[in-house]
């Protein structure tokens, strides 16, 4: 019987129902489930079928999957899978390309909201009783940058228009597109950077975008500029953001994704005022197992019955040097 593994680190009701609609669709398949990637000891060695994301990976998963044979990502980025040694060159990797263009998009607009009103302020205020006013930042007549123009900068940016913002794009592969007033090579960050009140990173995490925001970067953006990450956390030189922070060379930032996750309970963003920190939450959201579902099923379907040529969203990856 052909096996598969979910290794899912998510809240129980929500794996639960990837487990059970996977089953109750492919009686055909044997199905385990698991939390963690410490958990998978059982069940890896046998499994042809992985399906992860990314974030919830370790490097003895694949080191561990002698009978592997694909691999679905449950989100759009692929790093922490394509990226490890053991995966090998002949694993069909697939993800879900495509399927954050209301996600994040909305979780950028409520991020820019919240530091430019500083909402974390006010909250910190509610908890003490403190009565606190303040002048917040409008949107309207700033500058937004977007680092990285794929479907879910596309969709951003006209929402970024509509609250009567300049947008400018950064990518590797300049175009025109709908919302974005222009867009620069990412070669030319650092020129374009001053511009910015608010930089948004969405960019994939590879080895050319590691580190890539970095203190070159950050000595060029406007001291008030705020800076939003919902690409990878390895996409920012982290500890050359915390010392801009705590310096008072950035007015703030808001941070989805980081190096290391879980962040680490001793890290600095956790108790910087001028932070706001959420647990890699821009993509998920009430609706995303309903969607996610259909492109897992489909390319069960496909993989099952040996048409691996027409499965949805196969990750083309470069051939080794």
């Amino acid at each position: 019987m052909t096996k598969a593994l979910l290794l899912l680190a998510l809240p129980e009701p929500v794996r639960k129902k990837y487990y059970e609609r996977i089953r109750a669709a492919f009686p055909q398949l044997e199905v385990n489930l698991v939390d963690h990637h410490g958990k998978v000891g059982p069940y890896i060695g046998e499994a042809q079928i992985l399906i992860t994301f990314g974030a919830h990976m370790a490097p003895h998963v694949l080191e561990q999957a002698a009978k592997r044979e694909w691999v679905q990502a449950v989100g759009t980025g692929v790093d922490g899978i394509t990226d490890q040694p053991a995966l090998g060159d002949n694993v069909l990797v697939t993800n879900m390309h495509g399927l954050h263009g209301d996600s994040v998009p909305e979780a950028a607009v409520m991020l820019m909201l919240a530091l430019a009103r500083k909402l974390h302020r006010s909250i910190r205020s509610q908890a003490a009783r403190r009565w606190d006013r303040f002048p917040s930042s409008l949107l309207k007549g700033k500058t937004a940058g977007i680092f990285g123009i794929g479907a879910i900068a596309e969709a951003l940016a006209p929402k970024l228009k509509a609250f009567g913002m300049t947008v400018v794009g950064i990518s590797s592969s300049p175009r025109a597109v709908p919302g974005i007033d222009r867009v620069v090579h990412r070669d030319e960050m650092p020129r374009v950077v001053p511009e910015f009140d608010h930089f948004v990173l969405l960019t994939p995490y590879t080895a050319e975008t590691r580190g890539i925001v970095n203190a070159k970067v950050f000595a060029a953006l406007k001291p008030t500029a705020f800076l939003v990450n919902l690409a990878r956390g390895g996409v920012v030189d982290e500890p050359a953001l915390v010392e801009v922070l705590r310096a008072g060379r950035l007015a703030g930032a808001a941070l989805d994704v980081f190096a290391t996750e879980p962040l680490p309970e001793d890290h600095p963003f956790w108790t910087m005022e001028n932070v706001i920190v959420t647990p890699h939450l821009g993509g998920f959201h009430d609706q995303y197992v309903d969607q996610a579902l259909p492109t897992i099923e489909e390319n069960l379907r496909r993989w099952l019955a040996g048409d691996t040529a027409h499965m949805v969203n196969v990750v083309r990856r470069p051939a080794a040097a």
